[in-house]
Order: C-alpha cells, then structure tokens, then sequence
C-alpha cells in the first residue's frame, strides 16, 4: 500500500461473500460488524465452540492489525463472545477472516448466515525491541496487580 492509502486509513478487502462489506453504525464507533457467512447455520451448545467464516480477506497497511472483538449483545443476551478476543489479524495475512466463537451461555445458540457475530477494528501498532536488563525502573504501583486496588 502506499503512504497516502495508509494516512487515510485505507484497507483493501476481497469479499466472496454474500453479504455488503463491514461497515461502522455509527459516526463514532471503533468497530465494523463481521456477519457469518454460511450456506447453513451453525448451532453452538453450551461451551462449544466453532469458526465463523466471514468471506473477507484483507490487506492490511504494514504497522497496522485488524482485531476481531465480541459484540456486547450477543455476548449480554446469550453468552456468545470471540473465544481468543481480541482476536489479531496481521498485515501479512491474507487467508479468510474467521470469528471463533464460543457458547459460554446456558442454551445452545444458532448462529444464521448474514447475522452480525463480531466487530473488526483497525490499529496501529509498535514494533518494539526487547532491551534485556538486571531491573527495571520502580514506580508508585511496583508489582501491584490483579485487583491491587480495591473495589471501592
């Protein structure tokens, strides 16, 4: 991609699906609705998981990764969420985009072809160098984790 498709945020996408390209809902959402892209639908029991085809594949600007991320409803309403979320697409991948999902609900859950299953947004991010040392720099918080804080 060059410079100028990467400052305006360009992405190439293939869709050999049946469904219209991602799109965001709203003036300020983060993510773009993943639909399932099925021939028949796919039925999750309780803790069963499965790998949602999408029919996208993408070309990402270098410095930049696609994250599959649940959405709120599906995951509020009946338990269902992207099992390795956020999930990371690299920029160097070029296979379809799949959602795994999983069925963390009390009922088995039937995902419908075109039925909006995930959220794709787009990142930036570093590519860091690892500088191996003896110790790190203290701060007010050290090696507090994990609830560290409190509840209240």
């Amino acid at each position: 991609m060059s410079t100028s498709e990467i400052e305006a945020g360009s992405v190439r996408i293939v869709n050999k699906g049946k469904h219209p390209l991602p799109s965001y809902a709203t003036a300020h959402s983060a993510g773009m609705d993943l639909r399932a892209d099925l021939d028949t639908p796919v039925v999750l029991a309780p803790g069963q998981r499965a790998l949602i085809p999408t029919g996208l594949y993408l070309e990402l600007p270098e410095g930049t990764e696609a994250q599959v991320r649940p959405r709120s409803g599906l995951a509020f309403k009946h338990g269902v969420t992207v099992l390795n979320s956020p999930g990371t697409i690299d920029a160097d991948y070029r296979g379809e985009v799949g959602v795994l999902l999983i069925n963390h609900g009390q009922e088995a859950f039937e995902v419908k072809d075109g039925e909006r299953i995930a959220q794709l947004v787009i990142a930036r991010y570093v590519r860091a160098t690892l500088l191996e040392s003896a110790d790190l720099r203290g701060t007010e918080r050290g090696a507090g984790g994990f609830g560290h804080t409190g509840t209240r």
